[in-house]
């Protein structure tokens, strides 16, 4: 019997979906998969890492359930949320004579993620898909509330569409493969969930960040809490034209340093968001918004989860504060040519701030650089 922790409903109406969280999980999903969407096969995308090391647990469990499956193996990393890739996805599901009907599995995460999804959204005009995601970050954020897309040249996450799963298997087990600098990444995203609006839940995970890495109770319920909190979000605002913007926090900044570094291992995106973040509330200090021991007790906090908080931390050089100026302008949340970023005035009070002077965003990098 799979044993089922959490479930988190995300209701939206006819594409209302489930989050279901507890161990072992991928090994009873295809008796989920069969009794929830009988009669359809399944195209499985997942890269070289995830394949070696959680593909053979589910295709045991499909095999087990009677689906048909074929898989498409990509290089890990961010690199492949690419159009070659999106490319190789989409004729690796048509090769495979995948019909309208049928499903895709996106198991590993948030690149693997964002880059099924998207192939699933446009494939046959749209596919319905599963996240099965094996990172902490894909669990609490990138595999909740349908956002999927690759990378352009000018910048993260760029083209896409939004395209809701129709269920979320969050496998917590799958955790335990991941090495500290992994799991630190997704914890990134954990932690943002109480520095955007939720104080006494950044306070609880301060009192439970160690029994959170060392796999305790608190790790599922960590999961099941930022998932309830993105769930909330998103059926507000589903096309973030409001307060979905606020789960931006820190990836303004974050994103910009990534493309910096050429979305390669010199830096995580869930390191880039914990940069941001602390940049984040560093800004609103240095404008009079927060105050600046609220910066210091976040930054103190990713520093505690193993966390880079300042730009002397990403190894190797980074470009000019130029470069990292036009990487911020090519942002999602730009709105006719203004920039917009997601300030605070303390832990658990972020906020949306439109027309922010880019000078200043310039004046303050050039501080944060010395």
């Amino acid at each position: 019997m799979t044993q089922i922790d959490h479930r988190v409903p995300v209701a939206l109406g006819e594409r209302a979906y489930d989050i279901l969280i507890g161990p072992r999980l991928l090994d009873g999903a295809g008796a989920i998969l069969a009794q929830r969407f009988p009669g359809r096969r399944y195209g499985i995308v997942t890269d070289e890492t995830v394949a070696a090391a959680q593909l053979p647990r589910l295709v045991a469990s499909l095999d087990a359930a009677g689906l048909g499956h074929d898989a498409i193996v990509l290089p890990a990393g961010e690199a492949s949320k690419s159009y070659a890739r999106l490319e190789q996805v989409i004729e690796g599901l048509l090769a495979a004579r995948l019909e309208r009907g049928d499903m895709v599995i996106a198991l590993g995460g948030g690149v693997i993620g964002d880059l099924a999804g998207f192939a699933a959204a446009v494939t046959r005009r749209g596919m319905d898909f599963v996240q099965m995601p094996t990172t902490l970050l894909a669990q609490v954020d990138s595999s909740v509330g349908g956002k999927t897309g690759i990378n352009s040249p000018h910048g993260k996450n760029l083209v896409g569409a939004f395209h809701q799963p129709r269920l979320v298997l969050a496998d917590l087990s799958a955790l335990d493969t991941l090495d500290r600098r992994q799991f630190a990444a997704g914890y990134a995203e954990v932690a943002k969930y109480g520095l955007i609006d939720d104080a006494e839940f950044f306070d609880w995970l301060d009192a439970h960040l160690e029994e959170i890495f060392a796999g305790g109770p608190a790790r599922g319920e960590a999961v099941a809490r930022c998932c309830a909190h993105k769930a909330r979000v998103v059926i507000e605002d589903e096309k973030e034209t409001g307060v979905r913007a606020l789960l931006n926090l820190g990836h303004t900044f974050g994103h910009a340093l990534e493309k910096d570094t050429g979305y390669s291992d010199r830096l995580l995106h869930g390191e880039g968001v914990a940069i941001g973040m602390v940049l984040a509330h560093r800004f609103s200090a240095r404008l009079g918004l927060a105050p600046g021991q609220d910066a210091g007790r976040g930054a103190a906090h990713l520093r505690r989860a193993g966390l880079p908080t300042t730009l002397a931390d990403i190894p190797g050089r980074l470009g000019s504060t130029e470069a990292l100026m036009a990487a911020i302008a090519q942002d999602k949340k730009v709105q006719r040519g203004a920039l917009t970023f997601i300030l605070t005035r303390g832990i658990g009070q972020a906020f949306i701030a439109r027309d922010i002077d880019p000078q200043a965003v310039a004046g303050f990098l050039e501080e944060e650089r010395r």
